[in-house]
């Protein structure tokens, strides 16, 4: 079943860029080859390859040999935690993160928890701000690695990579940040931000699904994961999948100012129109330092699932949590560890738009939440209460 309506899901995953499909389409007929051939159709491949790879590396200020692809999020971020911990076993055991990140970080340290590595979890403010003190102070001797993401996919709030980045630099620790979120609407220097390893996606800026890569900087200690042919210089072996990775570094030329500031300008709109229609709401994250997208609003006395659920009936689509979570029942770890409690973070709403959206979209979503909203709150006793 086709259904068209208004997507506000786009920390989900994004549609595809019709520029983006158009770029794609010629690798999988026309120009099929294997990179790692050496005959005509092989080195067209591998030609195209590594211009992809320039290009993903110069949003970042890398440079091309230090970008691995991936087949996308989830496993540059294996692939960057794993490959650190399996490295550097010698100098110790110790990683740190927050309580906040992906699942993506998090269930990779619990399993090395469980092969006798040490991890740290650290706490974060009620906007979702972990300190860069409290990151200096848990370092240890043995510290191999610290792990921050880049922007939360919760609630947006966006971290000081770039103190946490001089921290771990200065006591000589690599530094990982996941930057899925974002890559292309935030500034990403890895050399400013002293940046030791950064995951890249593609879905998520209106590329193909599947695809994704991990910046190492050059000189890094790191191990592969997985083991085959040697591809992408012996860090993930595997046929480079061309089609999505031309579509990847088409969809990271997207996004310019200019549609970044429009994008900011629809999350404002949504946000204030809200607060001012509707009582009793909580924008969560933090009020400025959040991606220019992302609207995280809790409804009192309301459970945000049946709201979600309500607007979809009128073709409005959007989540309670990440989409990794969203058929968890559970109370959201992110908003827990910000200090809200349980029942409030039932009553969360994650919106997140994109250059696709309109104004009269935004003024829809608005009016359809202020006529649910009192829907479900005639009918909650907590609300009565």
């Amino acid at each position: 079943m086709f259904f068209v309506g208004i997507y506000l899901d786009n920390a989900a995953t994004t549609r595809v860029d019709e520029r983006v499909l158009e770029a794609m389409k010629p690798y999988f007929t026309k120009e099929f080859g294997n990179p790692s051939s050496l005959h005509g159709f092989g080195r067209a491949a591998h030609e195209v390859l590594e211009q992809s790879r320039t290009k993903i590396a110069s949003k970042i200020g890398a440079h091309p040999f230090e970008i691995i692809f991936t087949s996308g999020g989830t496993e540059s971020n294996n692939l960057a935690i794993k490959g650190i911990a399996y490295a550097q076993k010698d100098k110790g055991k110790h990683i740190i993160t927050t309580r906040i990140e992906h699942p993506s970080i998090l269930n990779p340290i619990r399993w090395l928890v469980k092969q006798g590595y040490d991890a740290t979890y650290l706490d974060v403010d009620e906007y979702g701000l972990v300190s860069p003190d409290l990151v200096a102070h848990e370092i240890r001797k043995d510290t191999i690695l610290v792990t921050v993401g880049h922007a939360n996919n919760e609630v947006g709030t966006i971290q000081d990579i770039e103190d946490l980045g001089k921290i771990c630099s200065e006591k000589k620790v690599a530094f990982h940040t996941d930057a899925c979120q974002s890559f292309t609407k935030e500034k990403i220097d890895v050399t400013e931000q002293h940046l030791d390893l950064v995951t890249l996606n593609s879905h998520k800026i209106h590329g193909p699904k599947g695809v994704g890569a991990l910046y190492v900087k050059m000189g890094t200690k790191i191990e592969a994961v997985e083991h085959g042919g040697g591809h992408e210089k012996r860090m993930r072996s595997g046929t480079e999948n061309i089609p999505s990775i031309v579509g990847f570094a088409t969809a990271s030329e997207i996004l310019g100012e200019k549609e970044i500031q429009y994008m900011k300008n629809l999350r404002d709109k949504l946000i204030s129109e809200i607060q001012k229609n509707i009582v009793e709401t909580k924008l969560n994250g933090h009020p400025t330092k959040r991606l220019c997208n992302n609207a995280n609003i809790s409804f009192k006395g309301v459970e945000g699932e049946s709201l979600m659920l309500r607007l979809d009936a009128k073709g409005i689509a959007c989540s309670t949590a990440s989409a990794c979570s969203s058929k968890n029942l559970e109370p959201s770890y992110v908003l827990t560890a910000m200090g809200m409690p349980v029942e409030d973070t039932h009553g969360a709403l994650r919106m997140v738009v994109s250059h696709e959206n309109t104004k009269d979209e935004i003024t829809y979503v608005v009016g359809t939440l202020v006529e649910e909203v009192g829907k479900l709150r005639a009918i909650s006793p907590i609300w009565r209460g």
